[in-house]
């Protein structure tokens, strides 16, 4: 009986859903082909990300917290000579922010460098590597003076 009584207001709710707007329906139907938020519209809305000027200094994203300034060298010293390498800390933890600097000594190491390493493993994370950008200049605040000690803001 409760049976019978659940079989029409399935078929109604198939029949408004049917009828919805289709922005309705796919968002509740599971079978909907496309979803709007899985598939990105049109790539020309989002800028892309100025490219660096190849150097030999590396920034590396993406590392673990556990990973440290020599395990950063060693990894990426297999693709060429590592004149220095820098996982930068929490000052109060002391376990890594995700990101650090590998400098090599040469142009062509560099881009070893990143050839081998973007987008690999480093201590079970996935890291990303590509040519450092320029520190920007500091620009004070609504006119206020640099503070005396580094940058506190």
């Amino acid at each position: 009986m409760a049976m019978a009584m659940r079989l029409p207001a399935v078929a109604r709710a198939a029949t408004e859903m049917a009828s919805a707007p289709v922005g309705l329906r796919r968002l509740f139907c599971s079978n909907a082909t496309k979803f709007s938020f899985l598939s990105p519209q049109a790539n020309a809305e989002t800028p892309a990300r100025p490219q660096a000027e190849p150097s030999t200094n590396l920034f590396v994203s993406g590392l673990s917290k556990r990973t440290t300034s020599e395990g950063l060298r060693t990894a990426f010293a297999q693709f060429g000579e590592v004149a220095d390498a820098k996982v930068v800390t929490d000052r109060v933890s002391g376990y890594s922010k995700g990101f650090g600097f590998v400098r090599y000594t040469t142009l062509e190491d560099s881009a070893k460098g990143i050839a081998g390493m973007d987008g690999k493993f480093l201590d079970g994370w996935v890291i990303f590597a590509e040519y450092a950008r320029p520190r920007e200049p500091y620009r004070p605040h609504n006119n206020m003076p640099p503070p005396p000690y580094g940058n506190r803001y």
